[in-house]
């Protein structure tokens, strides 16, 4: 550019930029730069000073106005014939201070990790809660303790009594252990974090025993999804009674929803067998039978079966609560998924 400037003193400007291809623009620009314009930040024509922050400041930090909030400190400054700045002014220097925050000690929720359990074959994870059953008159109740394997949906135990008590429910687990020949390191109990779950007459008990224990998160239900789908199945049933009229009652109509849930009932999370087929293993044979039956119709009427020979409905191989989330996945899964 500099050879260009010197070229055009000599024939002009014109002549110049025609013979070099330049643009008389770029060259007028490089001969009369621009000023550089110095930009100073916008200042709110109402806005406060240095000084006057400093006052208002400085009035808040009066002993007097230790205790005070600026709303206080705002009225009686107006009382004394002084007006500074507005209460919302005084928040707003305050937090550029940092000094506005809750001064009371609050305690802080922890925060509870999310439990991740993941069942591949019956007696791996159980599920257990306590639900209110209503008796015979207002405010009385017997409460219903049921255990629950997530993969084969199969009740492994359960009890009737007249109170919550961590002593009952040490009972029933050690009961069902026993019953279901649960070795150590063999099984992990979930459940919510009511009295009976939390205590430690059922914690030392699952230590003994080998036993790991699983909490869900405070006030968070859908951590515990299968007792909550269990218990729905038990009230939504059509003999399930308003009340009970004694202890004995509820015992006996929970005998007899026991034995039809276990051994009749078909569930739709276990490819509609029963939960008993699952959790004694004879699944297998189950499909067997439906799989020929399948066959059997697709060989007598082919054109009813349009895309391929029917199949039953699959049973997982695996039960999550809370299954990981991968990197490119964001909220909103389900809690149980079945695989």
């Amino acid at each position: 550019m500099k050879g260009a400037v010197e070229l055009a003193e000599v024939v002009g400007k014109v002549k110049t930029c025609h013979a070099l291809g330049f643009s008389r623009a770029s060259l007028y620009r490089y001969l009369f730069p621009k000023p550089k314009r110095v930009r100073t930040p916008w200042k709110p024509p109402r806005s406060l000073s240095f000084e006057e922050k400093q006052k208002i400041l400085e009035a808040l930090h009066e002993s007097r106005f230790t205790d005070q909030s600026p709303a206080e400190v705002y009225a009686s400054l107006l009382d004394e014939g002084v007006y500074l700045g507005s209460i919302s002014t005084m928040y707003r220097i305050l937090r550029s201070q940092q000094e506005a925050r809750e001064r009371r000690n609050q305690l802080r929720h922890p925060v509870y990790a999310k439990p991740e359990l993941l069942a591949t074959a019956p007696n791996q994870v159980w599920s257990w809660d306590i639900t209110k059953l209503f008796g015979p008159v207002k405010w009385t109740y017997y409460y219903l303790y049921v255990i629950l394997d997530i993969l084969s949906r199969y009740v492994v135990g359960w009890m009737v009594t007249y109170r919550e008590s961590a002593e009952l429910a040490k009972h029933l687990i050690k009961e069902t252990s026993v019953k279901q020949g649960i070795n150590r390191g063999q099984l992990t109990i979930h459940a919510d974090r009511g009295p009976a779950m939390k205590s430690k007459p059922v914690a030392f008990l699952l230590a003994d025993l080998g036993i790991t224990k699983s909490h869900s998160r405070p006030y968070v239900s859908n951590d515990n999804p299968f007792s909550e789908s269990q218990f729905k199945t038990l009230k939504y049933h059509p003999e399930f009674p308003e009340r009970f009229g004694s202890l004995e009652e509820a015992r006996a109509f929970c005998q007899q929803f026991f034995t039809w849930y276990n051994q009749e009932h078909h569930h739709s999370g276990i490819g509609y067998l029963t939960p008993a087929d699952f959790h004694e293993g004879r699944a297998e044979q189950r499909l067997g039978i439906r799989r020929a039956v399948l066959k059997k119709a697709y060989a007598e009427h082919p054109e009813r079966f349009v895309k391929k020979l029917p199949e039953p409905p699959l049973i997982p191989k695996a039960v999550w609560i809370n299954p990981p989330l991968s990197k490119n996945q964001e909220g909103g899964m389900k809690n149980d998924r079945s695989f």
